[in-house]
């Protein structure tokens, strides 16, 4: 896939992307600011048109249903949260297509139930223009729980949880997990915490792809990954080491299960741009057994005897 947003005067903002991703998986996407992350997502949701290639979901060349169609199959929960001047009921249900009780069950599990209960109203309260009657961190959460009623089987997170506290950041991902685990989830990533327990994660730079894994192999082969996760600190980078390693053990052994792949109706999303290309990075590495005795464990950000040789993509 190439993109230019002036495909006569700028030079591609994503260049020769091709990579498959499997129905209900967990993908983060990292990188500098500039790398492409968000190009990406615009391209998902054809904001803007491709230079050449082809998005696929489903086997279906996104380029070949209209807008509307690919849009109601998919969800978003963007960095800044968008909240209409209305009723809560009018920015959970604009369209009228579902039951109170519904909406109250959204809202339960986003934990809003309460809030919305104290409100003069109830879901008939008047909420202020770009929600400024409710903290960010609510506006957040009425996002989320509009996701929820709207059930896409692809969810796109664009730092959604940048501008939230720690505690909305943890609820919040929480809610993605329990709520969206049988979803394939996009993750545009600000803090490494929100993505070190995917399926993979695709580093971006320069709108290439840098490298394309499971984050815990991606910490052993010590290479873009591995840059950005040590420049937190030792204790920080010490906590990302040891959830990736957890997360690879349970995920690797969630897709022997075939946990991953049986969802599909709106994906797997197979983004492939060449026509030689043809990427297959879905099966991981399986390692059940513990250790072996003498093998190096990476456990701080600033190791002195850190082997910069193997790096990957440079």
């Amino acid at each position: 896939m190439f993109l230019a947003y002036d495909q006569e005067r700028q030079q591609p903002v994503l260049k020769d992307i091709t990579c498959s991703i499997e129905g209900g998986e967990k993908v983060g996407i990292v990188g500098r600011t500039g790398a492409g992350k968000s190009s990406i997502i615009a391209a998902l949701f054809r904001l803007t048109e491709l230079s050449s290639g082809s998005i696929r979901i489903d086997e279906v060349d996104i380029r070949s249903i209209g807008l509307e169609e690919l849009r109601s199959r998919l969800s978003i929960i963007p960095q800044e949260p968008v909240v209409f001047t209305g009723s809560v009921r009018y920015n959970l249900d604009p369209f009228g297509e579902y039951a109170d009780a519904e909406l109250w069950s959204a809202l339960e599990k986003v934990q809003l139930k309460s809030v919305v209960e104290g409100l003069p109203g109830r879901l008939e309260a008047p909420l202020a223009e770009a929600g400024a009657n409710l903290s960010i961190g609510e506006r957040q959460l009425i996002c989320a729980s509009r996701a929820l009623l709207r059930r896409t089987k692809i969810l796109v997170l664009d730092e959604a949880t940048a501008a939230v506290d720690l505690e909305t950041d943890a609820l919040i991902q929480e809610i993605i997990r329990r709520e969206f685990a049988h979803c394939t989830v996009l993750t545009i990533a600000h803090r490494l915490n929100t993505i070190i327990d995917c399926h993979r994660v695709l580093v971006m730079d320069g709108g290439t792809i840098r490298e394309f894994g499971a984050p815990y192999e991606l910490l052993k082969a010590r290479g873009a990954f591995f840059e950005m996760c040590k420049k937190t600190g030792p204790a920080m980078f010490s906590h990302l080491y040891q959830t990736a390693k957890r997360a690879f053990r349970r995920n690797s052994m969630a897709k022997k299960g075939t946990n991953i792949g049986k969802e599909s109706s709106s994906f797997p999303v197979d983004v492939d741009f060449d026509d030689n290309a043809h990427v297959e990075d879905g099966n991981v590495l399986i390692e059940e057994e513990e250790e072996e005795e003498g093998e190096e464990e990476i456990v701080g950000g600033d190791n002195n005897n850190t082997n910069t040789g193997n790096s990957v993509g440079t």
